[in-house]
């Protein structure tokens, strides 16, 4: 008898030590240049990742359906409102990380919680600029949000959809700086100077001004950057006819949105996914960050040598530096603010 209790012990311990050495991953981080940072992880701690991938939406709705029995471990977003949902749904485990905190500026991730937590990390930033056709206009005239909105660029806007996190996250942002009754006037404008009804991605924004389907458009930057990176004729052709404006540059900075990360409520791996967190905000993996994917680092004080982000901005750029959080709390008034002007 001694001797299978001895054995199921051993069996126990091996199991426990099995869990230990795992981590499980919702990542809406569809990028595949992301594979070479799970695989360095996993090389420098021995701890193996398991991985789901879907997307933001995707992600939320079924750790809402798994609840407790869910096996997620750390979460893994690309958009700030969204970040900041799941923390509202109570979806996040508050954790303590003093590497976290001094890598990470305080815009860039959530606020503190009661037990002096913070839910969510900013790991990566991209922001949100404007490409213009340069035949038809210089970047003095387009410097600013504000002036997307003015009368002579009517029939001249590509932009997609406005309810899409990339456009509410901005929308947010705005609101922040003009207060809603001003930034509803502005929304306004967008919509009437819209080039046509609001489709598709990104990239098909900027392909559009430089088919002269409409003169200017809103853009992340990554995707910029891949089409400057590109060995692909066509995409040179269009990075050539284009220009691009990072507004707001003598006022409170260009918008920036977030890729962020957090633990899981009830992660089963709690401290495998702090210190994959911690990973992530380490000088290598933002590198990576940089040149893999084409984001801006988040932490402080991190160097890249991107090209294409560097040609854009000369190297560096002024960031607004309003709170994400307060970013995420004005999705629902912005939401209503849409429906009321008609941006579809």
């Amino acid at each position: 008898m001694s001797n299978i209790v001895t054995l199921f012990a051993a069996l126990a311990c091996c199991t426990a030590l099995a869990q230990d050495k795992q981590l499980n991953i919702y990542s809406a981080r569809h990028y595949p240049t992301d594979e070479a940072l799970y695989s360095d992880f996993t090389k420098a701690t021995g701890i193996k990742i398991n991985r789901v991938d879907a997307d933001d939406a995707g992600i939320l709705a079924r750790l809402k359906a798994e609840g407790s029995a869910s096996p997620a471990d750390v979460i893994l977003l690309v958009d700030a409102s969204r970040l900041w949902r799941a923390e509202v749904d109570g979806l996040f485990l508050p954790i303590k990380s003093k590497l976290l905190e001094d890598a990470i500026p305080a815009n860039l991730h959530a606020n503190h919680s009661d037990n002096g937590g913070v839910a969510w990390f900013g790991l990566s930033t991209r922001a949100r600029v404007v490409v213009f056709d340069k035949l038809k206009y210089s970047k003095a005239d387009l410097d600013s949000y504000e002036k997307l909105a003015e009368p002579k660029l009517k029939g001249q806007l590509c932009i997609r959809s406005g309810s899409h996190p990339y456009n509410l996250s901005l929308f947010g942002a705005m609101t922040e700086h003009l207060g809603a009754a001003k930034t509803e006037v502005w929304l306004k404008g967008l919509v009437d100077n819209m080039a046509r009804s609001p489709k598709g991605g990104d990239t098909d924004q900027i392909k559009a001004v430089a088919a002269g389907e409409c003169g200017v458009a809103l853009t992340n930057t990554y995707y910029l950057a891949r089409m400057m990176r590109s060995t692909n004729p066509a995409d040179k052709a269009v990075t050539e006819r284009i220009g691009v404006v990072f507004p707001n540059q003598s006022s409170w900075g260009t918008h920036v949105n977030i890729a962020g990360g957090a633990v899981a409520k009830n992660a089963k791996n709690v401290d495998n996914a702090v210190k994959f967190l911690e990973y992530l905000a380490s000088p290598s993996a933002q590198n990576h960050f940089a040149n893999g994917n084409n984001e801006w680092p988040a932490a402080k004080g991190v160097g890249f040598d991107n090209p294409a982000l560097k040609a854009m901005t000369g190297g560096s750029f002024k960031s607004e530096l309003i709170p994400i959080s307060a970013v995420g709390m004005n999705q629902i008034k912005v939401q209503q603010m849409l429906d009321r002007v008609g941006f579809k």
